[in-house]
């Protein structure tokens, strides 16, 4: 009796070590986080980078510096839910420079990732950014294209870059845009036409790829500034959140559905938005060795402030010149994609 007790346990040990082989092998991760304003403490003559600096407003020391790192890259280990490590692919925004992604890659427990990341235009000097895990993604190419911005005075606003990758991940290739949409700074109105001339590059990148390839699968994930019912969202990019409805000219937004249920990734007076999305081009549901299984938005327990006015919103590093302690005003997002057939 026991030699057959014994021998279903070693079944089923080795049954259970090849389904997490066949996840890991099988299972895609990509995901997406505002990491509010991941500064290093130098002050750089070209941004505007003065207040997070021991000196300035924010009093931003290597101390608190070290300590958002540390918590950073906390969430980023235990990220990926389903796999139980840190994601495959992560886009990044509100980072000033290589260093400071450097920084964070040294205290992620695989430590294994590449980075993308080039100085964007921005005045702040906050960029975005894709890291990824090389024994799973292979990178072919990428490019930063500036998004043009002017007032009514015709004056340039300069923001931040959008990043297009080319990359082959289980077999298949796949085209990853990271954004940093223009803010609501000044009101959500007033800035609309940014986000609208941002969305339109967007779209304008998607058709460069499928003028070459017809069938790319295309992955866009940032911090758009907008929701999903926006017009940016609805109108521009013509996203839908049913399955059946997206085609090669209806892209397809998982995040609608979330944002349908009164899910977000960041509050403010007392609502929730959700800003940082993920869409997709309709192959990713049909018809395709990849294809989409879900996205979610992460709230780790110890990223949730629990009592208070702000009780329930992400635990922040500052409000406004408050030093707060701490990850980020944005929750993170993530979605899985699989092999199919697999």
């Amino acid at each position: 009796m026991n030699g057959k007790i014994y021998m279903l346990n070693f079944l089923f040990i080795i049954y259970l070590g090849r389904t997490q082989a066949q996840e890991n092998t099988n299972l895609l991760s990509v995901a997406f986080w505002n990491v509010e304003n991941l500064f290093d403490t130098q002050n750089d003559s070209i941004v505007l980078d003065d207040d997070h600096t021991p000196d300035g407003s924010y009093h931003w020391t290597n101390k608190r510096y070290r300590k958002k790192i540390k918590q950073l890259s906390s969430i980023i280990n235990q990220m990926d839910q389903i796999q139980k490590t840190s994601p495959d692919i992560i886009g990044l925004c509100e980072v000033e420079n290589l260093e400071v992604l450097m920084d964070l890659n040294e205290k992620i427990d695989t430590n294994s990732y590449e980075i993308i990341h080039k100085n964007s235009p921005d005045r702040r000097g906050i960029d975005v950014a894709l890291m990824y895990n090389s024994s799973k993604v292979i990178i072919q190419n990428y490019h930063y294209r500036s998004l043009k911005l002017y007032d009514s005075e015709q004056r340039r606003k300069y923001t931040r870059d959008q990043l297009l990758v080319k990359a082959l991940a289980l077999g298949s290739t796949i085209y990853i845009l990271v954004n940093h949409w223009p803010s609501r700074s000044g009101g959500e109105l007033r800035s609309k036409p940014y986000r609208r001339k941002a969305a339109e590059l967007n779209l304008k990148l998607i058709d460069s790829i499928r003028r070459i390839d017809p069938d790319a699968i295309v992955v866009s994930m940032g911090d758009f500034n907008d929701n999903p019912t926006s017009d940016s969202f609805k109108h521009t990019l013509k996203t839908t959140r049913f399955k059946y409805l997206s085609s090669y000219n209806r892209l397809y937004n998982p995040m609608e559905i979330l944002y349908k249920k009164g899910l977000g990734t960041l509050a403010y007076r007392g609502q929730w938005h959700l800003f940082d999305q993920f869409y997709i081009t309709d192959n990713l549901l049909h018809s395709h060795s990849l294809r989409f299984y879900k996205a979610l938005v992460i709230k780790p327990k110890m990223m949730i402030t629990a009592s208070g006015f702000y009780k329930g919103y992400p635990k922040r590093t500052f409000s406004g010149n408050t030093y707060l302690g701490g990850y980020s005003d944005h929750y993170p997002i993530i979605m899985y994609l699989y092999k199919n057939g697999s």
